[in-house]
């Protein structure tokens, strides 16, 4: 498949059109080494000329219908089925993603669309009536509104789910948008664009722009005709793009270092094959996985045995093979960064249990026992495939680590007892928590998102519908 030559200087979507520039990006491929795809990479001059794009097409976007935007949504997710198998490689190959998970992606990302149709079915309003004295006989229609321009900015590890869970929630809500992928995984988003592009919304309704932050990221996020920001990626990343925005809606995922939480009650092999698979799979590079897992003293031992029982279902492979369970890190940069994590745990007295070596970009499956708490591996978002075992002695202690960072984004709790999950769990400063299993958040139906350093708002289907979405009151 040839996605180079598809897809060279067929990039910028903006104001309807598909627009070259000089400049290209060069796509690694990360399942057979060498370059596999070039996009054209956007000026800054083109970034602002899609902002204003967006910006006229407002009110076009504002006039449509409940029934036009859910029947343009529905088209979109049957389009990108259609694509599956084209998309499904474009993942392996940017994102460095086993085949499998990569096919999950894609029929993820067509579901957030499909559900996003349904939601925009449900943007109803409301009817009040005045109800204090002096406003009798008052009665207000409540509307539901686009807020404006959309900008949309995706991360690397999901390019195209967490895409379609921007770009589908700002459409069903009548905005416009522009797109921005990670310059490292444009591909994906580009064939998205491909596919948004056919299904007949007005003109600038929908841009995109491919580029490095560095070159067209502050121009998008700094012009004050973006109405909302969504945005996937680091804290200091984020931190950055809302001092760019400045007073506009912010829907920000950002880093994540979810403690799991395991008590000597816990069911040991269901805990310890949940703490793997969420401390491994994609390589760790997941802002919900299990970043460090807090063992009580009485079984961090026999969660060591256990969790490292599990590492033979998680090694490196093949890609395109089917019951590979890994891949490499998304650069080598990235791989040497969980490198000096994991150097400084052993240093500060961790025992490297298995793994710890790195091949370039590729950091084999690592297991870490007695790590100390002040070990940075134990506070600093890792995303690389490293478990993390530390000890704590009480309830209080284990609190007092999980909450212990600026990151609170996701945790786990295995427990047996009921009431200590729930007590925990409601004590736990993160967006979300679950019982007795690794992070998790269904299919765009639950809220997720952070606290402190780790976002602002939630997603999720209808939440991040009412994210990009303003009320107006009518009053009669």
């Amino acid at each position: 498949m040839a996605v180079g030559t598809v897809h060279h200087g067929k990039t910028n979507l903006i104001d309807g059109r598909w627009e070259q520039s000089d400049a290209t990006i060069e796509v690694e491929d990360l399942a057979e080494g060498g370059v596999f795809a070039e996009i054209a990479s956007a000026t800054a001059e083109q970034a602002t000329d899609a902002v204003a794009a967006a910006h006229r097409a407002k009110a076009a976007m504002r006039e449509t219908t409940i029934v036009q935007r859910a029947g343009w949504l529905e088209e979109i997710a049957a389009g990108l089925v259609e694509r599956k198998e084209e998309l499904a490689e474009v993942i392996v190959r940017e994102a460095g993603k086993p085949v499998s998970s990569a096919r999950g992606e894609v029929d993820s990302a067509a579901e957030r669309f499909r559900r996003a149709a349904e939601e925009a079915r449900n943007q109803q309003g409301e009817f009040i009536e005045g109800t204090t004295e002096g406003h009798e006989g008052w009665e207000a229609i409540v509307k539901p509104q686009p807020v404006g321009t959309v900008l949309c900015v995706a991360p690397y590890n999901y390019p195209l789910m967490t895409t379609a869970l921007q770009v589908a929630p700002a459409l069903a809500a009548g905005n416009s948008v522009v797109l921005k992928p990670a310059s490292k995984t444009p591909i994906s988003s580009a064939i998205l664009a491909e596919v948004v592009s056919e299904v007949g919304l007005p003109d600038g309704g929908f841009n995109f722009v491919a580029g490095s932050s560095g070159d067209i990221g502050d121009t998008l996020a700094g012009d004050d005709r973006i109405d909302a920001v969504a945005m996937t990626g680091s804290s200091s990343a984020g931190t950055h793009v809302a001092r760019e925005s400045g007073m506009v809606e912010l829907h920000m995922e950002l880093g994540g270092n979810a403690p799991a939480i395991v008590f000597p009650d816990a069911d040991l092999d269901a805990a310890a094959a949940d703490c793997a698979k969420g401390s491994f799979k994609y390589a760790g590079q997941r802002c919900s996985a299990v970043s460090r897992v807090l063992a009580h003293d009485d079984v961090h031992d026999e969660m060591v045995e256990r969790i490292e029982a599990e590492m033979d279902d998680w090694r490196p492979g093949d890609l395109f093979e089917e019951d590979t369970a890994i891949g490499p890190l998304i650069d080598e940069s990235q791989a040497e960064w969980v490198e000096e994590l994991v150097e400084d745990a052993v240093e500060k007295g961790a025992t490297l249990v298995r793994g710890g070596e790195r091949d370039g970009k590729t950091f084999e499956p690592t297991l870490l026992a007695d790590v100390p708490h002040d070990a940075r591996i134990v506070h600093e978002e890792q995303f690389g495939p490293v478990a993390v075992l530390t000890r704590f002695a009480d309830e209080e202690e284990a609190l007092s680590i999980a909450n212990g960072g600026d990151l609170g984004l996701d945790a786990a709790v295995f427990t047996a007892d009921h009431d200590r999950g729930m007590r925990v769990a409601d004590r736990i400063e993160a967006g979300a928590v679950r019982l007795n299993g690794a992070p998790s958040h269904g299919l765009g139906d639950i809220p997720f998102g952070g606290v402190k350093d780790s976002g602002i708002g939630r997603e999720g289907i209808g939440y991040s519908i009412d994210a990009f979405t303003t009320t107006k009151s009518i009053v009669l």
